[in-house]
């Protein structure tokens, strides 16, 4: 390699890497518009929990098949570009091979590498079969329409490509080939280009040295566009994640203090007033992204879009029009957009759009059973419940907009202490039958 390829490498580099910092700055920057909350309580059980879902894949396994060709691909994807260790030191010094020094162990390396990328090509075959051949019913419901479902696509692609890519410089790379070790799948290729001359096993290695590091540069910067952003948020997303009882819901603090006041008759009435001047009543609940709090907008960005969750929603399975994976992407779609706001004008400046009632429906919201179904599938601690709970509680509080069989139900508990309809003085009848 020459000077000029290896100013051209650097370049590459730089730009690579550069546009991806911009873009984690953006992510960052989008996930703080939402409410400050304090999950760093519990620090031990939350290292367990990251260290058992996302990177021992534990709830993953309900699903054997799709577990065990997710683990390969995760795996195996990982390991192989530890590869490109030896490829960014090769272009920036001209060197080739630079870590082959390492002798026997080298040969392991390159031997477990080559392996590992031919399982992932297998894999990722199978996952393409499974989508576009045998369609799976999650990967093909309404919402996996358009970009969604080319997204999932494009991502398989991307992984044949630079898992092929690596295969065929190996089997090209004539000192390599000489050597006979490590080179366990390449040298079964390699018979492929025996009728080639030395020069254009050379031009073809290459090739298909560089197209694997701009392979590999594009991939890194595409994840921030798709769903597959999951490889690097659900890490952050399980240690976060909320370690209470999936049965248990949080109170609105301001709710509970002023409820605390009713039943304290000693209690100071000025108490709950909020320091500041503010004429402004803090809202209940939330009608848009900035309303809720940066656990759920992190949530958003890092559904795979599995389908998972949708699969188990007994709404969903009833014809509803409620999605939990639906509520993710459009709480994301949400979230980029006003992320596009700011950086036009510096400042987000007022759309008359809102993510509920413009991106997520009142229908789908009350659809929700609050049953937790799809909080116990998702294979990455996602709480689609919290959002539609945070929802429901601005049209209830903010807006009394509540179905009409909620509002009696309400207005019984109100009157009678009790969801149904009848007298007080009637409450205990049941326990003299």
């Amino acid at each position: 390699m020459d000077y000029i390829d290896n100013i051209a490498f650097v370049i590459l580099l730089v730009i690579g890497i550069g546009f991806f910092v911009k873009n984690v700055k953006k992510l960052t920057r989008n996930i703080k518009l939402g409410k400050g909350i304090n999950r760093t309580d519990n620090k031990k059980a939350r290292w367990k929990n990251m260290a058992m879902v996302a990177i021992g894949q534990s709830k993953m396994v309900k699903k054997p098949i799709a577990a065990l060709l997710h683990i390969v691909v995760y795996i195996g994807f990982i390991i192989v570009n530890i590869e490109v260790v030896e490829i960014i030191i090769d272009g920036i010094f001209g060197t080739h091979r630079v870590l082959s020094f390492l002798g026997g162990f080298y040969s392991f390396l390159i031997g477990s590498f080559e392996t590992l990328a031919f399982l992932v090509l297998i894999s990722v075959t199978i996952f393409w079969i499974r989508r576009m051949v045998i369609k799976i019913p999650r990967f093909w419901n309404k919402e996996m329409k358009g970009y969604p479902k080319n997204d999932a696509l494009y991502i398989l692609y991307f992984e044949m490509v630079l898992m092929s890519l690596f295969l065929i410089m190996n089997a090209t790379d004539v000192h390599f080939q000489e050597l006979n070790s490590g080179n366990l799948i390449s040298g079964l290729l390699a018979p492929l280009f025996e009728g080639f001359s030395v020069e254009n096993l050379h031009i073809i290695e290459r090739s298909a040295w560089w197209f694997h590091i701009i392979g590999i540069l594009i991939f890194l910067n595409y994840l921030y566009y798709s769903k597959h952003l999951h490889i690097l948020l659900a890490f952050p997303n399980t240690f976060y994640a909320n370690l209470n009882a999936k049965g248990k819901l949080d109170n609105l603090e301001a709710v509970t203090n002023e409820v605390k006041l009713m039943l304290d008759p000693d209690a100071d009435p000025y108490a709950a007033v909020p320091e500041d001047d503010s004429d402004t009543p803090e809202k209940f609940g939330a009608s848009d992204v900035t309303d809720l709090n940066w656990v759920q907008l992190m949530n958003a960005y890092t559904c795979t879009e599995c389908g998972r969750c949708t699969s188990v929603c007994p709404a969903n399975q009833t014809g509803k029009e409620l999605s939990p994976r639906a509520i993710m992407m459009k709480t994301r779609d949400r979230l980029e957009e006003i992320g596009e706001n700011i950086n036009k004008n510096g400042k987000f400046v007022e759309d008359n759009k809102q993510l509920l009632n413009n991106y997520i429906t009142p229908e789908e919201i009350w659809a929700c059973t609050s049953c937790n179904a799809c909080v116990e599938e998702c294979p990455v601690n996602i709480d689609p419940l919290s959002i539609i709970m945070d929802m429901r509680r601005y049209l209830v509080m903010e807006q009394s907009a509540a179905p009409q069989e909620l509002n009696i139900m309400m207005t019984n508990i109100e009157n009678n202490g009790a969801p149904w309809q009848y007298s007080q003085m009637d409450r205990l009848n049941w326990k003299d039958e």
